[in-house]
């Protein structure tokens, strides 16, 4: 099977972001930087502009191009960061939201490239799949009054007990 990695469009940012992203997770690192050669006759970039960066978080390999303003991130993709616990993912949230980072809604978040993640417990599917179908309709429901998630307060929620919107 072919290797697969994800390619991101930036306007001009790709170093800033792959920098960001590599000081956040761990085992992650640079691997190439491509610049232009040549003045690019779209997109006013000049020679030795970073066109293109590769990183690796934490072994999986990521690309940003800097292909200029044209195209925008959206809701569409994200990417989901599975986290052992409230600590984690509290970790996650804050850098990923710091310096003009956006929260969503249920765990979504927008960082401050406009790049969106989901900071969700690993076991989450577990969760949305317990065969009662009561404590999975308490879970989603307060799911629905939170940003971050709340790793407690969803449990409270699923076995019944009082939540407070977080």
């Amino acid at each position: 099977m072919p290797h697969i990695t994800p390619n991101l469009w930036f306007d001009g940012n790709a170093l800033e972001a792959a920098e960001f992203y590599c000081s956040i997770f761990p085992n992650s690192k640079i691997t190439t930087v491509t610049r232009h050669s040549i003045d690019a006759p779209m997109g006013g970039a000049q020679a030795g502009d970073v066109l293109t960066v590769s990183w690796e978080l934490d072994g999986q390999d990521y690309t940003g191009i800097n292909g200029g303003p044209m195209f925008q991130f959206s809701e569409a993709v994200s990417l989901l960061i599975n986290v052992k616990d409230q600590e984690e993912l509290d970790y996650y949230w804050d850098k990923l939201t710091a310096d003009g980072g956006q929260e969503s809604q249920c765990g979504w978040l927008k960082d401050k490239f406009g790049f969106n993640w989901q900071v969700c417990p690993a076991d989450w599917e577990q969760w949305l799949n317990d065969p009662d179908p009561e404590s999975v309709q308490r879970m989603t429901a307060a799911m629905y009054t939170m940003q971050k998630l709340d790793i407690q307060a969803l449990k409270d929620a699923a076995d019944g007990k009082t939540v407070a919107a977080g």
